[in-house]
Formats: C-alpha cells, structure tokens, sequence
C-alpha cells in the first residue's frame, strides 16, 4: 500500500506543470501570457496559482518593457496557458489595456 501511494505521489509531482526558467533564478523567475481581470482589486494585485498570498512579484510586459509591482491577493488564472490575472490598474501600468493580455516576465521579490 505505501508503494502504490508513493508511486502516485511521485507521478502527481512529475506531471505538475513547471513555469521557472531554468538559470540562477529559476525559483523566482517566470514567464507566460498575463490578462487583466476589470473591477476587482484594490491597488496593484494579480492572482496566481499557488503563490503564497502577500507575494510582490515584478511583472514586465515584454512587448513595452513596461513594469510594475504587485501583490498576490487571489487565486487564478483559470484559463489554460496564463500564468497571472492582473487588476485593472496594473493592466494599465504595462500598457495592456487594449490587447487584454500580454506575454510577461514575472520575478518574484
């Protein structure tokens, strides 16, 4: 019985999707398509998956060079291929305003 659970605890981790790049900040860098999410959010919040609530992650549109601050203050995104759901605020910060996503680069602070 530990086996078998430790065989489907070692296939959970190997199929969990993996976002770092790989480098000296591997931990702490990411990279995808970020969207903005309207009316929600006080400040500059985004949510993410899994981190830790209170998180201040610089996030960079890579299109503009653009970049700001934000907090973690929920949880998403929800659609397939995005790594944050940003507010409006920071959405606009980045200049994404009128694509509605942006492909990003996220570094943890």
């Amino acid at each position: 019985m530990h086996r078998r659970a430790i065989a489907l605890l070692a296939a959970v981790i190997a199929a969990a999707p993996m976002h770092a790049q790989a480098g000296p900040a591997a931990a702490h860098t990411f990279f995808g398509i970020a969207a903005y999410y309207p009316g929600r959010g006080a400040g500059l919040t985004a949510a993410h998956k899994t981190l830790p609530f209170g998180t201040h992650v610089r996030v960079t549109n890579l299109k503009t060079g653009r970049s700001v601050v934000v907090t973690i203050n929920d949880r998403g995104p929800f659609n397939r291929g995005r790594v944050l759901d940003l507010c409006t605020k920071a959405a606009r910060a980045l200049g994404m305003m009128e694509q509605g996503v942006a492909r990003v680069r996220a570094d943890v602070l």
